[in-house]
């Protein structure tokens, strides 16, 4: 077979590039983050004040996308990356997935802010609504824009090689150590967060979205609008009872899927799909 038809095959992407796939994510994320951390004066004055908004923090948070890309490309080509990204127009679920997503993601919140006692505080966060359809965007391209790399990369590699609830445990934690810089930096958003209870969040997290990706045959959408579902700023602060709900349901979930959670039935393993 040509090389140039192989390469752009689904099992183009091997197991091994999980490697350079991490080490990107890493190196792009730490690499800004720590110039920040140890050399605050340069940085600062070559760049400003380091905040969620701030160019360079959206390139951290952007690297799992970014390094999922490069190493699409290097070995599956552009047509890899294509159909690679076609998975974020893949909708289809079943109708109880959404209604978590859509539904069931807000509850947690506001019953997480009602046992933490501070519901009757909350308020709407943004002086109008331009403001807020503002921030909502700005949310919507950061944060979810991840799930093209821990997701669409990382999930099916590991899925290749363990079953789902093992490899969602996995990523669930380097998800959790990738983000420890930004909670050492003041200016960002994890600064005023305890790293524990977030740290179990992303385990947790992950546990819930690895069945909804399988389910939906690979879809980056529906992972990207339940992390877009997690960041909406209107929700009430719930932290961290809201952790500890998200845990309780991952145990209900896994009970659920139990059969294809730890036999690997369904799984998605390709990180491109198959040509339609």
């Amino acid at each position: 077979m040509p090389s140039s038809v192989k390469d752009t095959q689904p099992d183009a992407i091997p197991f091994r590039s999980m490697a350079m796939f991490l080490l990107l994510t890493f190196g792009i994320a730490w690499g800004v983050l720590a110039a920040f951390i140890f050399f605050p004066e340069t940085m600062v004055g070559m760049f400003g004040e380091i905040t969620g908004e701030h160019p360079l923090f959206y390139l951290a948070v952007w690297a799992p996308a970014i390094s999922a890309f490069v190493v699409i490309v290097r070995w599956s080509g552009l047509e890899g990356l294509r159909r690679h990204l076609g998975r974020a127009l893949l909708w289809r679920c079943a109708w109880p997935w959404y209604a978590f997503l859509l539904l069931g993601v807000p509850l947690v919140f506001f019953a997480g802010s009602f046992v933490k006692g501070n519901l009757s505080e909350a308020t709407f966060p943004f002086s109008s609504i331009s403001s807020f359809l503002v921030a909502l965007v700005l949310i919507a391209i950061k944060g979810p824009i991840e799930e093209f790399g821990w997701r669409g990369l990382a999930l099916p590699l590991l899925q290749r090689k363990m079953a789902p609830v093992w490899a969602a445990l996995v990523i669930g934690m380097i998800w959790g150590l990738w983000h420890t810089p930004a909670f050492l930096l003041s200016g960002t958003e994890q600064s005023a967060w305890s790293f524990l209870p977030f740290f179990t969040g992303t385990i947790a997290l992950s546990v819930i979205v690895t069945p909804l990706f399988n389910a939906s045959r690979g879809s980056i959408f529906l992972p990207a609008l339940f992390h877009f579902m997690l960041i909406n700023p209107v929700w009430p602060d719930a932290q961290p009872y809201d952790t500890y709900i998200f845990a309780f349901i991952a145990v209900v979930i896994v009970w659920l899927h139990r059969k294809s959670m730890f036999s690997g039935i369904d799984s998605v393993t390709e990180v491109v799909p198959d040509k339609q």
